[in-house]
C-alpha cells in the first residue's frame, strides 16, 4: 500500500502517524470554546428572559377570538360581548388582503388628516410603527369631522345574517330592528340614511353568511352555473343601485386567497379529525416496516440491499403501470381532455385525477425516475458491491450498539421541546400589542392625538381642558420601548431556535459518532468495546463539548437566519419589476443554500473528530476536510454511493405505506366493512401519511447514515496509521479490509491510466 498511498493524500494536510497509545475515542480530554459555550448559556438566558416577557404582554385570546374594530374580544366570558361570539364584517372586500391571515382580523384601522382626504394612511401593528399614522399627519392636525379616528367596520354579534338586506329597504319596513342588531352599539336612528352609512353606523347591505372560524363570511354557491349569495344573484349597492351579485363575488373573492384558505383549513382539520386514528396506525405500519428493515439489515445486509433495489423498481413499475391503466380508463370521458393550465388551481384537488393530463404527467415522472435509478445501478454495480460490505461493517455496530437505535427519539424530543417554545412565544409576541386609546375632539384642541386612558378619561385634566373631547379606541400597537422592539424581538426568536435546533441535531451526531468510533477502534470486538459506549459519548459531548456543538450551530444558524430574510425580502419584492434586483436575490438565495448545504456536511464530519479526538470545533473541521480531500475518491465511492441505497430504502418503506394508504382511503380495498371514513380530500391523510413515513424511514436510516460516516472516517484514519503488519494491525475487519482495499486499488489504478 505504500506506492498509493500518494495518490489519496494529494496535498492536503498531513496524514497521521502511528500512535501505539491511541485506542480510539481519547477519554482524557479537556473542554472546547468555552467562549461559544459561555455566550450560548447566555442567549438562552436572555431566550428565557424574552419568554417570560412575552408570556406577561401577550394574549393568546386573540388567536382564538376574534375582535372587533374597538379592540374588544368577541364571545370571551366576562366582557359585554360575551353573548355575541360571532364577528361581522360591514365590507367584506376589505379583508381582501394576505394580512387577514397573520393578523386574524380585517385591516380597518385608518387615519385621515384633515385637507388630506387623499391620502388615508393604514396602520398595521406587525409591520409598521404604531404611531406611524399620526407622524405623517400635519402638527396641528384632528380627525375629519364628522368622520371618527376609527369607522366601525367590524363588530360582534350573536349569530350571522341569514337574509338578504339592504338598510334603504330594512328602515322602511319592519325588518328595521333585526337590522339594527348589526349596526354599532348604541345606535339610534337619529340621522339620515346618507350621514348614517357616511359614519358607518350601519352596515350599507346584509348578506347570508355563515359562520367560519367565529367569522361571518358570505354563503357563497353556485346554482345552474350561476353564482348566488343565500338565493340572490343581484344586490343594492346602498345608493338605491342594484347591481349582478357576481360584482359582489368578485368584489369578495379578491380575497380568495383568504377565504378559499380558510374554507379550505376547515376541511383539512375536518378530514384530520374523522381520520387522525388511521392515520396514527399508518404510521405506526411504517414504524414497524423500518425497524423490521433494520433488524433484518443487521443480519442479511446484502440480501437486503438487492431486495432494496428490486422493490424499489418493482414498486416505480406498479406506479408506471397503474398510471397508464388510468389514462387509459379516462379516454373519451367528457371533460378529461381539459388541460392543467386551463383547469387552474383547484382547492379540491380530486379535480385533477379526472383529467388525463395528470395520470400522464405522473407516469412521464415516474418513468424518468425509474430509468434514472436503473442507470445509475448499471455504472454503480461494482461500487455497490463495496458499499454493501460497509452496510454490513455498519450493520455489527449497530447490532453491538443497540440503544443507538432508540436516539432518535431523544433527538425528536428535544426538537420538539424547541419547536413548542419558539411557537408558544411567537405567539405571545404577536399578540403583545395593548389596544391604544386617543383623544379625539371635533373642535381645536391642543391635546387631541394624545395617549388617553378611556376608564380614567372623564375625570382627568385633559377632559377639563378640552370638555368636548372623546377618548376613543385607535388601533392595536403600543408606544413603549417593548412595542417598539417586537420586530427585533421576534427575529431574535427565529434565530434561537434555529440555534438550539442544531445543537440539539449536534449533539446527537456526536452522541451517535463516538459510540460507532468506540465500536470501529476496538481491536478485539465486541470485547475491548466500553460497558455503555453511547452513554459515554453523550456524557463526554455534554462535558467538554458543549461549546464546541454550539458553536457548529452558530455558524449554520447565521446563515438559516440569513436566508429567511432574504425569502421575507423576495416576497416583499415580487411586485417590483426590477429585474437586476430579482436576479441579485435568486443568485443570493442559491449561493445561500448551496453554503448552507456545504457547512451541514463539513460540521457533520467536523462532529465525528470531536468525537474521536475531542479537539475544538475548527481544528475538528480543518483535519476532516484535509482527510477527506486526501481520500476523495474512496468519498466517491463508499460515502456517497452508501447515501444513495439508503435512499432506496427510504423510499422504498415510503411507497410501501403510501400504496397501502391510496388504496385504502380511497376505498380500493377494506379491512372490514366501511372501515375508511368519508373525507372531503383523500390526499389529506394519504400526504400526512406519506411525509410521516418519510420522517419515521429517515430517523431509523439516520443512525445508519451516521454509523456509515463514522466508520468511514475511521477507516481512512486507520489507513494512515496502520500497515496491517503485525505490530501496526488495522483495526478494522478482515471482511471489509479485503473488499475495501480491494476496491481502493482498482479506483486508484483507474484513475493513474486516466492521467
Amino acid at each position: 500500500m505504500g506506492d498509493e498511498r500518494p495518490h489519496y493524500y494529494g496535498k492536503h494536510g498531513t496524514p497521521q502517524k502511528y500512535d501505539p497509545t491511541f485506542k480510539g475515542p481519547i477519554y482524557n480530554r479537556g473542554c472546547t470554546d468555552v467562549i461559544c459555550c459561555i455566550f450560548l448559556l447566555l442567549a438562552i438566558v436572555g431566550y428565557v428572559a424574552v419568554g417570560i416577557i412575552a408570556w406577561t404582554h401577550g394574549d393568546p385570546r386573540k388567536v382564538i377570538y376574534p375582535t372587533d374594530s374597538r379592540g374588544e374580544f368577541c364571545g370571551q366570558k366576562g366582557t359585554k360581548n360575551e353573548n355575541k361570539p360571532y364577528l361581522f364584517y360591514f365590507n367584506i372586500v376589505k379583508c381582501a388582503s394576505p394580512l387577514v391571515l397573520l393578523e386574524f382580523q380585517c385591516p380597518t384601522p385608518q387615519v385621515t388628516c384633515p385637507h388630506h382626504s387623499l391620502f388615508p394612511l393604514l396602520t398595521f401593528h406587525a409591520f409598521l410603527p404604531v404611531n406611524v399614522g399620526w407622524d405623517l399627519c400635519p402638527k396641528r392636525s384632528v380627525p375629519t369631522p364628522p368622520n371618527p379616528f376609527l369607522l366601525p367596520s367590524q363588530i360582534c354579534v350573536e349569530k350571522c345574517p341569514d337574509r338578504y338586506l339592504t338598510y334603504l329597504n330594512a328602515r322602511s319596513s319592519r325588518d328595521f330592528e333585526y337590522y339594527k342588531q348589526f349596526c354599532v352599539p348604541g345606535f339610534k336612528d337619529n340621522k339620515g340614511v346618507a350621514e348614517v352609512l357616511r359614519d358607518g353606523d350601519c352596515p350599507a347591505v346584509l348578506i347570508p353568511s355563515k359562520p367560519l372560524a367565529r367569522r361571518c363570511f358570505p354563503a357563497i354557491h353556485a346554482h345552474k352555473g350561476v353564482l348566488m349569495v343565500g338565493n340572490e344573484t343581484t344586490y343594492e349597492d346602498g345608493h338605491g343601485s342594484r347591481k349582478n351579485i357576481t360584482d359582489l363575488v368578485e368584489g369578495a373573492k379578491k380575497a380568495n386567497g383568504v377565504l378559499e384558505a380558510r374554507q379550505l383549513a376547515m376541511r383539512i382539520f375536518e378530514d384530520y379529525t374523522v381520520s387522525w386514528y388511521w392515520i396514527i396506525i399508518g404510521l405506526v405500519i411504517a414504524m414497524a416496516m423500518s425497524l423490521l428493515f433494520i433488524i433484518l439489515l443487521r443480519f442479511l445486509a446484502g440480501i437486503m440491499v438487492w431486495v432494496m433495489i428490486i422493490m424499489v423498481i418493482l414498486v416505480l413499475g406498479y406506479g408506471i403501470f397503474h398510471c397508464y391503466m388510468e389514462y387509459s380508463r379516462l379516454r373519451g370521458e367528457a371533460g378529461s381532455d381539459v388541460s392543467l393550465v386551463d383547469l387552474g388551481f383547484q382547492t379540491d384537488f380530486r379535480v385533477y385525477l379526472h383529467l388525463r393530463q395528470t395520470w400522464l404527467a405522473f407516469m412521464i415522472i415516474l418513468s424518468i425516475l425509474e430509468v434514472i435509478i436503473i442507470l445509475l445501478l448499471i455504472f454503480l454495480r461494482k461500487r455497490i458491491l463495496i458499499a454493501i460490505a460497509l452496510i454490513k461493517e455498519a450493520s455489527r455496530a449497530v447490532g453491538y450498539v443497540m440503544c443507538s437505535l432508540l436516539y432518535p427519539l431523544v433527538t425528536f424530543f428535544l426538537l420538539c421541546l424547541c419547536i413548542a417554545y419558539w411557537a408558544s412565544t411567537a405567539v405571545f409576541l404577536s399578540t403583545s400589542n395593548e389596544a391604544v386609546y386617543k383623544i379625539f375632539d371635533d373642535s381645536s384642541c391642543s391635546l387631541t392625538a394624545k395617549t388617553c386612558n378611556p376608564e380614567t378619561f372623564p375625570s382627568s385634566n385633559e377632559s377639563r381642558l378640552c370638555p368636548n373631547a372623546r377618548c376613543q379606541f385607535a388601533f392595536y400597537g403600543g408606544e413603549s420601548g417593548y412595542h417598539r422592539a417586537l420586530l427585533g424581538l421576534q427575529i431574535f426568536n427565529a434565530f434561537m431556535f434555529f440555534w438550539l435546533a442544531n445543537f440539539v441535531l449536534a449533539l446527537g451526531q456526536v452522541t451517535l459518532a463516538g459510540a460507532f468510533a468506540s465500536y470501529y477502534w476496538a481491536l478485539r470486538k465486541p470485547d475491548d468495546l466500553p460497558a455503555f459506549p453511547l452513554f459515554s459519548a453523550f456524557g463526554r459531548a455534554l462535558r467538554y463539548h458543549t461549546g464546541s456543538l454550539a458553536f457548529g450551530a452558530l455558524i449554520l444558524a447565521i446563515v438559516q437566519i440569513i436566508r429567511v430574510i432574504l425569502e421575507y425580502l423576495d416576497q416583499r419584492l415580487k411586485a417590483a419589476e426590477n429585474k437586476f434586483a430579482k436576479c441579485l436575490m435568486t443568485c443570493l438565495k442559491c449561493c445561500f443554500w448551496c453554503l448552507e448545504k456545504f457547512i451541514k456536511f463539513l460540521n457533520r464530519n467536523a462532529y465525528i473528530m470531536i468525537a474521536i479526538y475531542g479537539t475544538n470545533f475548527c481544528t475538528s473541521a480543518r483535519n476532516a476536510f484535509f482527510l477527506l480531500m486526501r481520500n476523495i475518491i474512496r468519498v466517491a465511492v463508499l460515502d456517497k454511493v452508501t447515501d444513495f441505497l439508503f435512499l432506496l430504502g427510504k423510499l422504498l418503506i415510503v411507497g410501501s405505506v403510501g400504496i397501502l394508504a391510496f388504496f385504502f382511503f380511497t376505498h380500493r380495498i377494506r379491512i372490514v366493512q366501511d372501515t375508511a371514513p368519508p373525507l372531503n380530500y383523500y390526499w389529506v391523510p394519504i400526504l400526512t401519511v406519506i411525509v410521516g413515513s418519510y420522517l419515521i424511514a429517515h430517523g431509523f436510516f439516520s443512525v445508519y447514515g451516521m454509523c456509515v460516516d463514522t466508520l468511514f472516517l475511521c477507516f481512512c484514519e486507520d489507513l494512515e496509521r496502520n500497515d496491517g503488519s503485525q505490530e501496526r494491525p488495522y483495526f478494522m475487519s478482515p471482511e471489509l479490509r479485503d473488499i475495501l482495499l480491494k476496491g481502493s486499488a482498482e479506483e486508484g489504478k483507474r484513475a493513474e491510466a486516466e492521467e
